[in-house]
């Protein structure tokens, strides 16, 4: 799917509601996927890139606050969007408590929704150009240049990074100090996140480690089934 931030997740149980959401969307030039419970969603978000989630609350199998903080887990990032046919305080707290970016009650006016698609997109585009417009890197005593895939340490000459392991090196600074998903890396990567390209995304891990190991301020910590950390030590 090309364009992340115009591919949106819709799960709805509802099949006629969602059919007709669908069709709008897409008449306004938005890919839509369409998942009809929890499990379908979470499935579909895992094999595609998208720039929006929209989940309705009670879905079966695997309610939509559910499936929200397993999306979050994987993308603290994507924006999130709930439905639901009743507007009870609690629900509505609990959503935005996870991190929801708006709380719609059916019946909505769809033109409203399409504003708030539009606007909640147009801020997350202004954000990752500013995030993609980086490529100059110090930490510790490296140097690393992710347009020229270079990794310098202190007066050393430079190491050519691959591609797959300059947007590693990238994705891990991007996330210095804190947790980088795992699932994340794979998707935005492989774009895929089965069993192959894990252990492939290990493969180079182990070499970035290895590049790295040169200055002992640097970790790289594995968090068993969530992701990795790349710790700098002052």
């Amino acid at each position: 799917m090309k364009n992340n931030l115009k591919n949106i997740l819709l799960v709805e149980d509802d099949l006629n509601f969602g059919s007709v959401l669908n069709d709008f969307l897409n008449l306004h030039s938005y890919n839509v996927v369409l998942a009809k419970n929890g499990i379908e969603g979470l499935e579909k978000f895992k094999k595609n890139q998208f720039g929006l989630c929209i989940l309705d609350v009670m879905l079966p199998f695997k309610d939509g606050f559910t499936l929200a903080r397993e999306i979050r887990e994987i993308d603290k990032d994507v924006p999130l969007f709930f439905l639901t046919a009743k507007t009870l305080k609690d629900d509505v707290l609990k959503g935005y408590k996870l991190g929801a970016d708006d709380y719609l009650t059916k019946p909505f006016d769809s033109d409203i929704l399409l504003l708030k698609i539009k606007s909640i997109l147009k801020r997350k585009k202004i954000t990752e150009n500013k995030e993609n417009t980086k490529f100059l890197y110090d930490f510790a005593d490296f140097s690393f240049n992710s347009k020229l895939r270079t990794l310098k340490y202190n007066s050393e000459p430079n190491i050519k990074l691959s591609p797959k392991e300059n947007q590693l090196l990238k994705m891990l600074l991007n996330h210095l100090n804190d947790l980088m998903p795992r699932e994340l890396a794979l998707v935005k990567i492989w774009n895929d996140d089965n069993y192959f390209t894990s252990r492939s995304m290990d493969v180079y891990i182990a070499k970035i480690r290895k590049y790295l190991s040169k200055d002992s301020r640097i970790e790289i910590e594995n968090i068993h089934g969530e992701g990795f950390r790349l710790i700098v030590k002052k």
